[in-house]
């Protein structure tokens, strides 16, 4: 009893202390990595400042004649008789060089000479002296501290570049900004750029033929920024889905070409964001874990780690997320950054993969107006690296409206009213003699117009639901034979076109009760089809991106888990008080009875741990689906998320079974030995998880946990249920209940105890309820074999069964 008291006081502590300072392990643990990740980030940037300082100097060397104009402008030779020179050509310099035209020879040679010298001797005091048009240096600086250094010359060169763009495009080649851009072109990686050409793009509902998209035709550009709008019911989200092919339980027609081909754009998935309108977010991970997870599992494995600290870096700034870059994001229960801030998070989640092909559904929902316009130029700066993004909006306001280069607007059922730059979309709707009115937001007096809201004038000689058709017309695109009717009643009154379109919807049936219910069935299994379907058909990849294969991504995993769960220690610190609880009820209330080893207590023992281990084994999976769903659909592994996730589980498979029997074992004391008894409940633990798995991924959360609670009650009593008259499928039945391999383990672990004559006359205890003593580790073989079964199922459950 000394030894279990101490045990049991050595479990209290472990598990106070594991309640109280988890999150300050991982705070520190993490302020060291910040620290560690900035001196990285701070070496990458001077290394490659060094290697493109070298690469112009090369190339101005080379290009010498052509950079002298500009360098006797910007720059003055320091000499040891004078102080100070005022540049080249100036009355006071000794060395002038003559104005180009008159000695091109000898500026050649003084310049060559100039630059060979500082070469040879880049400490020499004498050197360059920046005088012009570099506002970081201070005119009072001591002459000490004066940039004199071939690197500092060519860091001013780096501060010309935007000044000197024009010249550059007439001549690259001899100008400071040629020179620069000639030496980043070595260093910095190009994106592949994707262009999206659809034509006459229609997804019609199966089993119901009825239209969420109609005739669509169109082009997405790269380096531009698109902006789909419309009311409600538009087919606005359906169009990304259809674009991204995720449109499920729909018939498509049209083509759809990825840069000239027509190929399945989710052959380009790897380089392809795509941003939910919700905000899947890990809660209990930071802003910059998030970040740097997505980044390290999605960005090329060939790409060096410092190179991806950058990214994730310049992710944070342009989304001026700064501040809050240590910071929980949060959760249901436990509050964190705001939702202005989780939103921006979220579209970071696909910025930090550098995709080519951005699409965002309404990420400015729930954003106020100056972080709408914040997420926009970041989205902005995104398109000018040749990034194609689209992204779908409810009223934006004029500012930001303005900031889009081109604009979808789509009415009800799926039509294009226009599709075309921003800048023309007015003078559009103006040769229809729609004008919009003073201090009138655009797109929302359009919406207004598409909802009915507003009325067009009957002299206009065309309706809001004609609208569509004449971008068909104005663009010659083929209209639909059902839609001809619009087309001839163009310039007759509203109320005429309506009339007619009325009589004409009543003219059909509506369809039976039985036809509408046969409908939804067949829509229904149209849409699982096309679920499975996707999840199975594995498309060719075309984005020439090869990302971390799925062992580097388990270790990502694997790490990424392990912090949630440390930050959950304090409801796994619950869990295992609640054993102890149970294991000290069971083993002061089960005595231990000679004539059934133990059976009793060992009864309640299976079906409390099955409850237990299961009721917590449901969080591994039930409240991650969101985010699985989203990692997977973007290319990442979906083994290597499992695995880690059984993983981390193995450690509370390992300690539970200590937990319950630390209480247990030193009140029930029965004559099996701890290690016996320590060995059947890890088998029966391990068992009860992987079932617990299936349960939390193919079911619902309240399902889930109600079955968790009867399965281990139910196939309990029919593991020990015992009549005469059974048949034999009562029995095969019963063979099938795990309850029964863990039951008979714990009994015969129990009755080895028993030696010699009593182990005689107790034989047909053992045998009335088919137990036998050499089955012990047939027993936890079989509840071994059951648990890989049933992670293999839930396994298959999790890609077989995700959402789309």
């Amino acid at each position: 009893m000394v030894g279990g008291n101490k045990l049991i006081a050595g479990l209290c502590f472990l598990l106070i202390i594991i309640y109280n300072c988890s999150d300050q392990v991982l705070a520190t643990r993490e302020r060291r990595q910040a620290s560690t990740r900035e001196r990285a980030v701070q070496s990458v940037r001077e290394t490659q400042a060094r290697e493109k300082w070298k690469s112009a100097k090369d190339i101005a060397k080379k290009h010498a004649v052509g950079l002298q104009s500009q360098l006797s402008r910007t720059f003055s030779r320091k000499t040891s008789k004078k102080p100070e020179l005022k540049g080249f050509g100036s009355k006071h310099s000794d060395s002038a060089i003559p104005p180009a035209g008159k000695g091109k020879k000898k500026d050649k040679n003084n310049l060559s000479k100039i630059l060979n010298d500082i070469e040879q001797n880049p400490d020499n005091p004498e050197g360059f002296n920046v005088e012009i048009g570099d506002k970081n240096v201070k005119k009072q600086a001591p002459r000490g501290k004066q940039l004199h250094t071939q690197s500092q010359i060519f860091k001013y060169a780096y501060g010309q570049i935007e000044k000197e763009k024009a010249l550059a495009e007439q001549n690259k080649n001899l100008t400071f900004s040629g020179v620069i851009s000639m030496a980043s072109d070595i260093e910095i990686r190009k994106r592949p750029t994707i262009e999206v050409a659809f034509k006459d793009l229609t997804l019609t509902l199966k089993g119901k033929n009825k239209h969420l998209l109609r005739c669509v035709t169109g082009k997405l550009y790269p380096g531009r920024v698109s902006a789909v709008m419309g009311p409600s019911g538009a087919g606005k989200t359906t169009f990304l889905s259809a674009l991204t092919g995720k449109a499920t339980g729909c018939h498509t027609t049209g083509q759809v070409h990825v840069n000239g081909q027509e190929s399945s754009i989710r052959s380009y998935k790897k380089i392809i964001g795509f941003v939910p309108q919700d905000d899947i977010v890990h809660g209990n991970l930071t802003v910059e874990e998030n970040l740097w997870f997505s980044a390290r599992c999605r960005l090329p494995a060939d790409l060096p780690k410092e190179e991806k600290v950058l990214v994730v870096e310049r992710v944070i700034e342009s989304l001026g997320l700064q501040a809050i870059r240590d910071s929980l994001v949060g959760t249901v229960e436990k509050r964190g950054i705001s939702g202005g801030q989780r939103k921006r998070v979220n579209v970071g989640l696909e910025m930090v993969m550098e995709p080519s092909l951005l699409i965002l559904d309404e990420p400015t929902s729930g954003l106020d107006s100056s972080s709408s316009q914040l997420l926009l130029r970041a989205l902005r700066r995104e398109a000018l690296e040749g990034v194609n993004i689209c992204m779908v909006l409810h009223q934006p306001s004029y500012t930001l409206f303005k900031m889009f280069d081109d604009f979808i607007l789509l009415a009800k059922g799926g039509l294009t009213v226009y599709h075309g730059p921003v800048n023309k979309v007015e003078e559009y709707f103006s040769s229809m003699g729609i004008n919009v009115p003073d201090r009138v937001n655009p797109p929302d007096y359009f919406i207004d117009i598409l909802e009915g809201i507003v009325k067009l004038s009957p002299s206009l000689g065309v309706t809001y639901k004609q609208l569509p058709v004449r971008w068909m017309l104005h663009n010659g695109y083929p209209v639909p034979m059902d839609m001809l009717q619009s087309v001839e009643g163009m310039s007759a009154p509203s109320g005429e076109g309506s009339s007619s379109g009325a009589a004409t919807g009543g003219e059909e049936e509506a369809p039976s009760f039985a036809g509408e219910l046969w409908q939804d069935v067949k829509c229904n299994v149209e849409m699982k089809k096309d679920i499975l379907h996707i999840n199975f058909l594995a498309s060719h990849d075309l984005s020439n991106r090869v990302t971390p294969g799925v062992f580097n991504q388990y270790k990502y995993f694997l790490g990424r888990v392990g912090k949630q769960r440390l930050r959950e220690a304090r409801t796994q610190a619950v869990d295992f008080l609640i054993l102890l609880l149970a294991g000290l009820c069971l083993g002061t209330l089960a005595k231990v009875s000679d004539e059934s080893f133990g059976a009793t207590g060992y009864t309640y023992t299976v079906i409390a741990v099955s409850l237990l281990s299961k009721i917590a084994a449901l969080r591994s999976f039930s409240l991650d689906k969101l985010h699985y769903w989203r990692e997977s659909s973007s290319g990442m592994s979906s083994l290597a998320y499992f695995l880690s996730k059984d993983t981390v589980d193995h450690f509370s498979t390992v300690i539970k079974p200590l937990v319950y029997l630390s209480m247990f074992y030193f009140f029930n004391n029965p004559r099996s030995s701890v290690i016996d008894n320590y060995f059947v409940l890890l088998c029966l633990v391990y068992c009860v998880t992987g079932i617990a798995y299936v349960l939390a991924i193919f079911l619902q959360p309240g399902p889930a946990q109600l079955w968790s609670a009867l399965l281990p009650v139910v196939l309990t009593l029919v593991a020990t249920y015992q009549n005469e008259d059974d048949s034999k499928y009562v029995k095969y039945l019963s063979d099938l209940c795990y309850t029964k391999w863990a039951l008979e383990a714990f009994v015969i672990s129990n009755a080895k105890r028993y030696a010699g004559v009593w182990l005689i006359s107790r034989c047909g205890a053992l045998y009335s309820s088919g137990y036998d003593l050499k089955h012990w580790y047939q027993c936890l073989g079989l509840l071994i074999v059951m648990g890989i079964i049933s992670r293999m199922l839930a396994f298959f459950c999790m890609i077989t069964f995700q959402k789309k």
